[in-house]
Parts: structure tokens; C-alpha cells; sequence
């Protein structure tokens, strides 16, 4: 019997009116299991759901302690319900290949899995959503040209324009080291020979890539790890700055929730604010984060990062002057 089908059955036989309390053995006969199935069951509905499920040793038996329990409508964790979702919608944008018979078993499996909660999945993706915002898109060659010389442990040369330098197009050979998702994007990292150094490829920058026979160095995880997974968002780089970052007090309480950076840290300020504390290396994405909050947050250290965000907001002012647009 499926895992809700039986917490169901149990929780039915423990609200049965007039019940005394129900042996293992007879719960275990009821829902046609073992009996140490049942007192899974049992730790599932008490541990996870906070049923008041009690033995009484009066009758050797188990019963809710008092009436009133519900079950609730849906069994996964957010956590398990993104990850079948995103999944089934990844599957769905796949399109005909070589695997396409291989990944027809998973397309299933999900499917299986989502009809776990009770609801059709064609009703849960009516119902919950996924969205995907700010992806960009690039050419798949590049995808699979980087992926294969992840794996494959080769070298890769591709001309590349770094985002903000427009019209500078560079070749670069690399030794990538790993690929990573991130806010929708695919990045490479991987070993410039050019910059002789840990660097972050955007994918959708990428073009014409050339795989070489030439074997990549490898870098050590922890190195990578140090250097790349440290660093702010995706930029490369240990933390060479803390960005103390004030937001209203309107704000606060939601920005309190938020997650900019596993080392972050925040406090309260009398006002009411939010004092959040950010460790960066480049600026680039952290401005971009800061300006969608507008006159909601205000930097207060370090000074450059305030000049930075200051001159931003100058710019972006001065193109909603309106003395400058009827001149």
C-alpha cells in the first residue's frame, strides 16, 4: 500500500467513534502490513504532523489522546514538491534526442509521485508554479560543448564578450572545472590560461567553442570552492569587502527573511530597520540586488560601494528628467 494511502487508513481507524485504544497487531491487519510498517506510520503521523498519538498500556493499544486531529491535504515538504515540479517542467522543455527514450521512465515516475498528494498533476501544475525569470538563452552547442569538456576533462577555446564591455570579444582557452546553475543561468567555471587564474563564464556569452585533445588541469574542489562558492553570487573571488546594507522598516521584516550570502548576518536597529551585513568581491551583482529595493535601502559601508550605487541612482534619476526631455 502507498505511504499515504496507509496514514490515511490509520488516521480513519484511530477516529473511529466509540474505539478503544487499537493493538499493533490489529492496526497491522487493517492495513494489511508488517507491524513495524505501521509504527512508521504511526512516528509519521505524531513526529511529522503533530498527531497526539498516545499507547495505552491499560489496553495495549494506541489512540489519538484527543479528538479533533486532521490530516493535512498535502504530503510533501516544499522542498520535495520544487524539485518534482521543476523537474517535470525541465522534462517537458527537453527536446527529441538520444535519450529520449530513457527519460520517458522518469517523465513517469514523477508523474507517479505527484499523484501522491491526492491532486491530478495536470491540477498541481494548473494550481502551483515554477516560474523561470531572467533566464537568457544561448545556442545548445555551446551547453553541450561545455558540458563535454567538463566531463570528459578537456580543454575548451571560445570566444567570449564579457558582459558590460561592449563589442570586447576575447578568445579564451580554459580548463573547465564545473559547471553551475545559478538564478536560472548556466556559468563555467573553469582555469584561464589567458588571466592564469579562476574565472566565471556566463554560457549565453559564450560562442564558437572548440574542444582540444589537450588534457585540462584540474583544480582542487576545496580551491574552487574557496575561491568561486565564497565569493558573492557568481563573480569569482574571495570576499574582499562586507557591504553593510540598512533597509525601512517597512521593509525589514521581509528582507529579515532573505538569503543574499551563506556568511550574512543582520540585526534590528531600534527604528524598526534591518541592518543587513554582506561579504562580496565585485560589486556587479550585489548593486543590481541593492537597486531593486530603491529609496527602501541605503548602503552605509563601505564608501565605494555607496558612490557606486549613488552615481546609479544619478543616472537612472536623470533620465526621467523632464527639463531634459523637453530641451
Amino acid at each position: 500500500m502507498k505511504r499515504y494511502e496507509s496514514l490515511y487508513k490509520l488516521h480513519r481507524l484511530l477516529t473511529l467513534p466509540h474505539q478503544r485504544p487499537l493493538s499493533l497487531e490489529r492496526l497491522a491487519e487493517e492495513l494489511e502490513c508488517s507491524q513495524r510498517t505501521v509504527k512508521r506510520c504511526i512516528a509519521d503521523l505524531r513526529d511529522r504532523f503533530g498527531h497526539p498519538i498516545v499507547f495505552v498500556r491499560e489496553y495495549g493499544g494506541y489512540q489519538y489522546e484527543h479528538s479533533g486531529a486532521e490530516l493535512p491535504g498535502l504530503w510533501f515538504n516544499e522542498s520535495e514538491l520544487t524539485a518534482l515540479l521543476t523537474m517535470r517542467q525541465l522534462l517537458a522543455s527537453v527536446q527529441p534526442g538520444l535519450l529520449e527514450s530513457g527519460l520517458l521512465p522518469i517523465g513517469n515516475r514523477i508523474e507517479t509521485l505527484l499523484k501522491q498528494t491526492g491532486c491530478p498533476p495536470t491540477e498541481i501544475a494548473r494550481r502551483i508554479r515554477v516560474l523561470a525569470m531572467g533566464r537568457r538563452n544561448f545556442d545548445d552547442k555551446v551547453f553541450r560543448a561545455c558540458a563535454d569538456a567538463v566531463l570528459t576533462r578537456r580543454k575548451l577555446t571560445f570566444i567570449y564578450e564579457a558582459r558590460g564591455r561592449r563589442d570586447e570579444e576575447e578568445s579564451r582557452t580554459v580548463s573547465p572545472q564545473r559547471l553551475s546553475h545559478y538564478r536560472d543561468n548556466w556559468y563555467l567555471d573553469a582555469w584561464c590560461h589567458k588571466r592564469d587564474g579562476l574565472r566565471t563564464f556566463a554560457l549565453d556569452q559564450i560562442r564558437d567553442p572548440t574542444l582540444s585533445d589537450e588534457t585540462a588541469k584540474d583544480i582542487e574542489e576545496t580551491l574552487l570552492d574557496d575561491i568561486l562558492a565564497s565569493s558573492y553570487g557568481i563573480f569569482a573571488g574571495a570576499p574582499t569587502a562586507t557591504a553593510v546594507l540598512r533597509f525601512t522598516s517597512e521593509r525589514a521584516r521581509w528582507v529579515a527573511k532573505e538569503r543574499w550570502h551563506p556568511d550574512q548576518s543582520g540585526r534590528f536597529i531600534d527604528d524598526g530597520s534591518w541592518e543587513l551585513s554582506v561579504p562580496y568581491s565585485r560589486p556587479d551583482e550585489l548593486i543590481m540586488d541593492i537597486l531593486r529595493y530603491g529609496p527602501d535601502v541605503e548602503v552605509v559601508e563601505p564608501e565605494h560601494l555607496r558612490e557606486l550605487v549613488r552615481d546609479r541612482l544619478h543616472a537612472a534619476a536623470g533620465r526621467y528628467d523632464t527639463t531634459r526631455r523637453q530641451a
